[in-house]
């Protein structure tokens, strides 16, 4: 509409620019009565089909009326009533019978127009908040609330207007000449309306929860969240208040909301990856058709005859796969890279970045949309600020234009950070969706990864796929925006800048141009550092957690200095390339410091040197320096974040197996109970593994028909209940549960544990001896009901007695499961004549299949089996012919089947998890200590560490570099003075030049020392890192094993530094920013004092809450990782039982716990963000009214400064906190350092008294009444044990578990120290000399072959003591010689990480080498043989008789066999020698001794003892 009939329609001007042009500006009342009544109103019927919708909906659920809906509804009806009035007032004006017919002028359109257009806006308003009300889950409305919000503003203007009027009623006149008088009723409607606006406005800033909905919001109050609140993050004030108060605990987390949970982000990420799969397979097959390719298919396995499929593939991710058979090496590896090519070319690629985007592209496109308002308003900033100081030079300008300028920079800086917060809230929460849905995505993968592909990634690398990588995706979706926000920002940013200064502007971006490459170059150069240093420190870890693993065998071979050397030499290297790495970063941030002051100085030089004619001004000066302020940082960034780009882009690897067939053909009957035999490496697990479709077939199937129950060799155990464990999964029956307790030999347990079935048992079964995790393992299946029992060896695990009672009770004929197809792996010899048939492995292949009397007749490999192992024939049914007292004194040994001391376990089975769980409550302690606010003496211990010199020089380098910067902008705010003293006259080169030269000087100095400050605090925090570390090292390998701690502190002290560093820039940032605006209005210095006290207050809040959420994150995010390293350990067992579903919803279910910490944390920073950024934006403000008010005493340059800093102050203030809190955390890492190297130690590995080099000569042992407890709070483990054991006395040591036999070899070795009583060696109480002189001298073949990454030699001589001459003969006695002898690299052989790649049979041969290398007089067999094949057993053994034939040898063994050549036997039980005599001696005693040799199968001893003459 054109301003005449606009003015025709108002009957009065529409626009008058002098109304503005004066000291008391107003607006037209046409301009008011139109744009500012029609744009809200016009907003509002925009809005309202959003609204509307809902009524149109049929089934619309019949809400309760709440107080508040109604409150809105009247208020709105009272509106309506208000403008009937209003056009009622008009009606009767113009058509009132008592009017005067000559009167002709009548109201003017508008005020027909207006009322109407209320009365049906009011109308459609009551409908949408019908609407509102209907909406599920809705509980305010963002659009109504704006509506609201603008109407009300755009009423000031009449409001005040209207005031004026009435106010200067007698002063005005109208255009007759006679005085206005006041149009009282429209008067008082628009005031009524203004305050019924003003109550509706109120009103809809607070949330109308339902009542159905208000469970929901006490345990999610964003839910019920109003939009205010939502901006604001006020309903999160709640939880920050709690954190203050006291310490988070998970409990206190609120629940996600639908659209955050696990379940529903991955649904969502699955169904469209399926579909994008589908079309990068497509992309793919349409190329390698073009190339002319065939893709070759991998064999899933032939259908059946009756139509089902093969088995294998059951569960199983048919991944693409190289199949090989054996062959020759170099045709391998050729058709190994040939593959590898092929394989590249055919697997589809780029669909994970699309997916994601398709995925999340609703978050994705409203960040998008905010981070460029924010951009925008960004440059809004620096012309207000120009605009600024423009008023404060030129005095004629109105007084009220300067309020105006600082209530619109206020308002900017308002929406700015508004806008910013909502923008990173939506980036964070779709980082934490991508890492979710990856993690989902990865651990459903890995449930149906096919066991080559796991084969050829560790757990730990998976974990790290799903860990390291995700957490990569994460941080790039927190900044994607970037890719196209920086080049925006950039070109917005010269542009501008090309407007104020010209094209002097380019040499200020030549010098950030040239500033790119170099940072690139630094960048480059510190990666490299960062993957030399990784590497270094994987290489610590990995020794570090190899030590805390293999931990007892280091003090039982006294081998802790060797790995302590290792470790520090390996330390010593990566301090190296931290400090080079270091010097980088020095160099890096100098280049960064020195950047602001060149750019400036180079654009500033050029433009006052190209023409004398261009004086530098405060406008130009100050509005270009906060340009050149925003351009800084995409400049720094965007290299940055396309290098992430790249990695993530990278993340794309695939995986080759190499598989060696073998050929099996095999027929197993229902119901039978099949055994599996065969030496070592002969596939006896393999077959078990192609039963459960665990290996790819190449040719044939295997059909399984029923459910199957597996029992693995090595017992999976989950970290839940006993029961739990028992259950699976399963409905809890407790008669059948209890029949499965009883038969498993699972009910004398259950007495000791502490909860019972109930009992938590810890990771991989840590709180249980191997044989109850079997039994464990074994009543899982039991208890399963399931048709087909795949038994992997379980009865090697346990004692004999308790083996032959499972076998009865479980798997044997009268057993639970003897209508069950049963396929048994055994080394047992015993329980073969039970068995229904007899399967024989040989190679891979089967060799022979039969009963146990048809393959012992035939005289073939079984019968050499036979006769080489068993040592006796004819073995009868010993079950039949037991006594009812032999059952009783079998049932009451059973009783003390867990009688094993808690700390016992500790001993036997030191892991790293036993050892994680150890530190995790130990910092929880931490954590939860009545201070939660870190203590200022560790602060001073670190600042001690780094060297108070130090310490001290940071400080004052960075206050001098503060000083500078203050110093620089001082005098370019005196510079820009010139402009005004040298107005229309020649500018002085000199005086040019030295504004030049001073200005460059203080920049530079600014960055020479950052430089400084850096390069000092870098040497300073290696300094602490080296003195902590070695602390912490030299103490940890000294202490008690149930106090190690595996926290490396390298890394978190270094992080320390950086935090600190960080932290001395805010503060003191801060400082000279309040400073420079104090300078310029001293008066600010009033308002500080308030702005410091709310600083402090939302500081400490947020600190608390902070670090509290953060160690929940990290707390509930440990539980994700360890459910996928439990998961992928036993995938075989979950696969077998099809429980796959079930892990899968545990795993959505650990992640949404994990997330209910993470999102809280996300939202915390935005809390604080925001109110910071109010404070800063107050800050901004009052510097801005400040300069307004005192423009009369300001030079301008003063007031660019003011106002320039002030806009800095907010980020600083920001990372202010965030640094503060960074430092609270990281200080806690030297917190619980210092605690750890306080700990108790072990007695002195050297003490005064040092045995004579040949000692012991003679290895004569004494037990004098030796007494010993694990801890002084438990009960004794050993009760008073005396005995004479003479030299070269070969002694057999047994006893049912927990009866004290593993204690006696600790003692020895002083692994636990005595409570009373002695032991003597060859005369010499050992209390009385240093550890590492005892444990030297004696030789232990340990119960678990620990063997550490490193190299064979190194495994078998770590102090390089012994020549290879004397290394290889060891190894041949070991029998171990031809097979090192045909490695590549021999002694130089890499063993890996625990010596996996070694069978289990070798690392005990390699054990059995160690002691021989040392030909010591005493040897101790820890139940050596236990866990390998008799094969071994028997190498192990002779070599034993033959080689330690002078030496003094104690034997614990679970295997009665090999102790029965041994002079005399000791039997403990209970802590104490029961029996003590030669075996026959014992067995005629018919005694305890007796019983075991009854369970174990034995019937005579006679036959088997062989004359001393033979050692």
């Amino acid at each position: 509409m054109p301003a005449t009939a606009l003015e025709e329609f108002c009957g009065s001007t529409f626009w008058n620019l002098s109304l503005l042009q004066r000291a008391d500006p107003d607006l037209p009342v046409c301009f008011e009565q139109t744009v500012l009544v029609w744009a809200p109103l016009g907003f509002l019927w925009l809005c309202a089909p959003l609204h509307l919708a809902v009524l149109c909906t049929k089934a619309t659920p019949n809400k309760h009326l709440s107080k508040l809906y109604l409150c809105k509804q009247i208020v709105v009806g009272l509106l309506f009533l208000t403008a009937i009035a209003s056009l009622a007032v008009t009606l009767g004006e113009d058509y009132n019978p008592t009017r005067d017919p000559a009167t002709t002028v009548r109201n003017p359109g508008i005020f027909y127009a207006n009322p109407v257009l209320f009365a049906l806006s009011w109308i459609l308003l009551l409908l949408c908040q019908e609407g509102l009300r209907r909406r599920k889950g809705a509980v305010d409305s963002a659009t109504l609330f704006l509506f609201w919000l603008i109407l009300v503003l755009c009423d000031v203007f009449p409001f005040q207007t209207l005031l004026r009027e009435a106010l200067s009623l007698d002063e005005t006149v109208d255009e007759m000449g006679k005085k206005k008088s006041l149009d009282l009723p429209r008067f008082c409607l628009f005031y009524i309306s203004f305050g019924l606006e003003l109550i509706a406005l109120v009103l809809s800033a607070f949330g109308d929860v339902p009542r159905e909905a208000e469970e929901l919001v006490k345990k999610n109050p964003e839910v019920g969240a109003p939009f205010l609140s939502r901006i604001t993050f006020n309903w999160f004030n709640s939880m920050v208040l709690n954190g203050f108060k006291r310490p988070l605990v998970q409990e206190d987390m609120w629940e996600l909301s639908e659209a955050e949970s696990t379940l529903q982000i991955s649904q969502k990420f699955q169904q469209i990856m399926q579909t994008e799969l589908k079309a990068a397979r497509t992309r793919i097959q349409t190329k390698l058709r073009k190339r002319g390719m065939k893709k070759t298919s991998t064999v899933q396995g032939e259908v059946l005859p009756n139509g089902r499929q093969n088995g294998l593939g059951k569960g199983v991710s048919q991944d693409v796969l190289v199949m090989e058979e054996k062959g020759d090496e170099t045709d391998k590896t050729k058709e190994k890279e040939k593959k590898k090519k092929e394989d590249k070319a055919e697997y589809p690629e780029a669909w994970l970045i699309s997916t994601l985007a398709t995925t999340f592209k609703r978050v994705l496109w409203e960040s998008a949309f905010l981070k460029l308002l924010t951009d925008l308003l960004s440059f809004v900033s620096p012309q207000l600020l120009k605009l600024l100081i423009s008023f404060t030079t030129d005095k004629s300008i109105y007084t009220w234009t300067g309020y105006v300028y600082a209530v619109l920079l206020f308002l900017v800086t308002i929406f700015q950070s508004l806008f910013l917060q909502q923008y990173f809230q939506r980036c964070f929460v779709l980082g934490m969706k991508v890492r979710t849905a990856l993690t989902a995505a990865v651990y459903k993968k890995a449930l149906v990864v096919s066991n080559d592909a796991r084969k050829e990634s560790t757990v730990g690398e998976t974990v790290n796929l799903m860990s390291a990588d995700a957490q990569r995706f994460n941080d790039v979706a927190n900044f994607i925006h970037l890719l196209w926000s920086c080049p925006m920002q950039i070109v917005l940013a010269i542009a501008f800048l090309w407007i104020e200064l010209g094209p002097a502007v380019l040499a200020g971006l030549a010098v950030m141009v040239l500033m790119v490459p170099i940072n690139g170059v630094l960048a480059t150069k510190s990666r490299t550092l960062q993957v030399k240093n990784m590497k270094y420190k994987d290489k610590r870890m990995k020794i570090m957690n190899e030590m805390l693993n293999g931990i007892k065998i280091l003090k039982l071979y006294a081998w802790e200095p060797s790995f302590q050397n290792q470790v520090m030499g390996i330390r010593e290297q990566e301090l190296g390339v931290m400090r080079k790495f270091a010097y980088l970063s020095s160099v890096s941030t100098f280049v960064f410091s020195c950047a602001p002051a060149l750019v400036s100085l180079a654009t500033f030089a050029v433009f006052v040197s190209v023409d004398s004619e261009n004086v530098l001004d405060a406008g130009k000066a100050f509005t270009s320096i906060s340009l050149f302020n925003i351009l800084r940082f995409p400049l720094a960034f965007l290299p940055m974040l396309i290098a992430s780009m790249v990695q993530v882009l990278l993340k794309n690897t695939h995986t080759h197996t190499q598989i060696q067939t073998y050929i099996v053909s095999l027929d197993i009957k229902p119901g039978r109970l099949v055994a599996v035999v065969g030496v070592v490496g002969s596939g006896k697990s393999s077959l078990i593994s192609a039963m459960l479709g665990e290996m790819h077939s190449t040719k044939g199937f295997v059909n399984v028909q029923g459910s199957v129950a597996f029992v693995p060799q090595q017992a999976w155990i989950q970290n839940a209940t006993l029961r739990d464990n028992i259950l699976f999964g399963s409905p809890v029956q407790e008669t059948r549960f209890q029949a499965t307790l009883e038969a498993c030999a699972l009910m004398p347990d259950l007495e000791l544990l502490p909860g019972g079935v109930h009992t938590e048992i810890g990771e991989k079964g840590i709180n249980l001896s191997g044989g109850q995790k079997q039994r464990v393992s074994l009543a899982r299946a039991v208890y399963s009901k399931a048709d087909v029992y795949l038994l992997d060896d379980p009865l090697s695990a346990v004692d004999s007695h308790v083996g032959k009672h499972l076998f009865d009770e479980v798997v044997g004929r009268r057993g639970l499961l003897k209508d069950k197809t049963r396929i048994l792996v055994t080394h047992g010899v015993s329980f073969l004549p039970y068995v229904d048939e007899i399967v024989v492995l040989k190679n891979g292949c089967v060799s022979e299949v039969g009963s146990y009397q048809n393959l012992k007749d035939s005289k073939g490999a079984f019968s050499e089996f036979l006769n080489t192992y068993a040592k006796e024939d004819g073995k009868k049914n010993t079950g039949e012919r037991e006594t009812e007292k032999k059952k009783k004194a079998t049932r009451k040994t059973l009783i003390k089947l867990l009688s094993i001391n808690q700390s016992c376990r500790i001993n036997q089975s030191c892991s790293a998890l036993l050892i994680f769980i150890c530190r995790f409550f130990f910092s929880l302690s931490l954590y939860l200590s009545p201070s939660t606010q870190v203590k200022f003496s560790v602060y001073l211990q670190y600042l001690r560490s780094m060297g108070w010199c130090y310490t001290s020089m940071v400080f004052l380098v960075y206050f001098i570099q503060n000083v500078a910067f203050i110093g620089q902008n001082l005098w370019l705010s005196d510079w820009t003075n010139d402009a005004v003293e040298y107005y229309n006259m020649t500018y002085p080169n000199w005086k040019r030049d030295t504004r030049i030269g001073v200005f460059g000087a203080l920049g530079m100095a600014q960055g020479l020392f950052v430089f400084l400050g850096t390069l000092l605090l870098a040497n300073g925090s290696i300094n602490a890192s080296r003195i902590l570390h070695s602390q912490l090292l030299k103490n940890i390998l000294r202490v008690p094993m149930v106090f190690f701690d595996t926290t490396p502190s390298g890394r978190v002290v270094n992080r320390f530094a950086k935090s600190f560093r960080s932290w001395i820039m805010c503060f003191l940032g801060v400082l000279g920013t309040l400073f420079a605006i104090c300078l310029a209005t001293p008066i600010f210095t009033a308002i500080i004092i308030p702005l410091a006290v709310i600083y402090y207050f939302v500081q400490r809040f947020y600190v608390a809450t902070s670090r509290q959420l953060r160690r929940l994150d990290s707390v509930s995010r440990s539980p994700i990782y360890s459910h996928f390293g439990e998961t992928m350990s036993g995938l075989s067992v979950i696969r077998a039982y099809g429980h796959q579903d079930r892990f899968l919803k545990h795993n959505e279910k650990v992640i949404d716990e994990n997330l209910k910490s993470v999102y809280p944390w996300v939202v915390s920073n935005r809390w604080l963000a925001i109110r910071l950024e109010f404070l800063g934006n107050l800050v901004v403000f009052f510097s801005a009214m400040l300069a307004v008010i005192s423009r009369d005493t300001l030079d301008s340059g003063l007031v660019g400064l003011s106002i320039s800093y002030a806009l800095n102050v907010t980020q600083t203030l920001n990372w202010l906190v965030r640094m503060t809190s960074e430092l609270e955390t990281n200080i806690v890492a030297v917190e619980r350092i210092s605690e750890y190297t306080k700990l108790e130690n072990e007695a002195d590995w050297v003490s005064g008294q040092r045995p004579s080099e040949k000692w012991p000569e003679a290895g004569r042992l004494r037990f004098e009444n030796y007494k010993v407890r694990y801890r002084p709070e438990l009960d004794l483990v050993l009760h008073g044990i005396t005995c004479n054991i003479e030299s070269t006395e070969k002694i057999g040591i047994v006893g049912r578990t927990g009866a004290g036999k593993s204690s006696l070899t600790n003692c020895l070795f002083r692994i636990i120290e005595a409570a009373e009583g002695r032991i003597l060696i060859d005369g010499i109480d050992i209390a009385s000399l240093g550890l590492h002189d005892l444990r030297s001298r004696l030789t232990i073949i340990p119960q678990d072959p620990v063997l550490f990454s490193g190299t064979l030699r190194m495994n078998l001589d770590p102090f390089e003591t012994f020549s290879d001459e004397e290394i290889w003969g060891v190894l041949e006695l070991s029998h171990l010689k031809d097979y090192v002898g045909g490695l590549q690299e021999g002694l130089n052989h890499e063993v890996s990480e625990g010596g996996e790649n070694l069978s289990v049979g070798q690392r005990q041969l390699l054990c059995l080498a160690r002691a021989l290398l040392r030909k010591s007089r005493i040897l101790i067999l820890d139940e050596a043989t236990a866990a390998v094949d008799l094969e071994t057993d028997d190498l192990i053994q002779t070599t034993i008789r033959q080689e330690f034939a002078h030496c003094t040898v104690l034997t614990i063994a679970h295997r009665l066999h090999s102790i029965l050549d041994s002079n005399r036997v000791m039997v403990l039980d209970a802590g104490k020698i029961v029996e003590f005599d030669s075996p026959s001696t014992l067995f005629n005693q018919q005694g305890h001794f007796y019983s075991m040799a009854k369970d174990a199968g034995i019937t005579t001893v006679d036959s088997t003892v062989l004359d001393s003459t033979s050692f």
